[in-house]
């Protein structure tokens, strides 16, 4: 009699078995995972945002608050003006679709250069790029809501 060599079909089953076990287990803890980081991602940004008003709103005291995401931001100004304030990384001032997103989430800014502005943070894909939605004006303070929009009745980040 020969020796055989390798496996038999019966063992590599097995073994693909449990790496699909395995794999079962691990995936959605992978998935949560990613969420959550991509959720602190937009409150970082959020809080990134809120820094860059308050310089924003004292270098330009004649003008306010900005007039939208991209004026914060800056790629190509050499000079910071009150167009191309170079406060906020180009990415963060471009993510305001949800094609055009940062870490999951994009954001909707809306301004009265007098009064204050509001910035909203929401999922790109909800579900799977974020659960939460994020909400924060002029007051620096952070609202978040699970399921529907946030705003500023939201509980706060604590």
């Amino acid at each position: 009699m020969r020796k055989q060599k390798g496996f038999s079909l019966i063992e590599l089953l097995i073994v693909v078995a449990i790496i699909l076990v395995i794999a079962a287990i691990a995936i959605p803890n992978f998935l949560r995972s990613r969420i959550a980081a991509n959720e602190s991602s937009a409150v970082g940004s959020m809080r990134t945002i809120n820094t860059a008003e308050a310089t924003y709103s004292t270098t330009y005291p004649s003008v306010g608050y900005s007039a939208d995401l991209p004026s914060l931001a800056g790629s190509t100004c050499t000079v910071p003006t009150s167009a191309c304030a170079c406060l906020i990384d180009a990415t963060l001032g471009a993510a305001t679709t949800a094609a055009n997103s940062k870490s999951g989430y994009f954001f909707t800014y809306a301004a009265d250069p007098n009064v204050g502005y509001t910035l909203a943070g929401t999922p790109a894909n909800i579900g799977s790029s974020g659960n939460k939605q994020f909400y924060t004006d002029n007051t620096n303070v952070i609202r978040y809501a699970s399921g529907a929009a946030a705003s500023a009745t939201s509980p706060a980040i604590q």
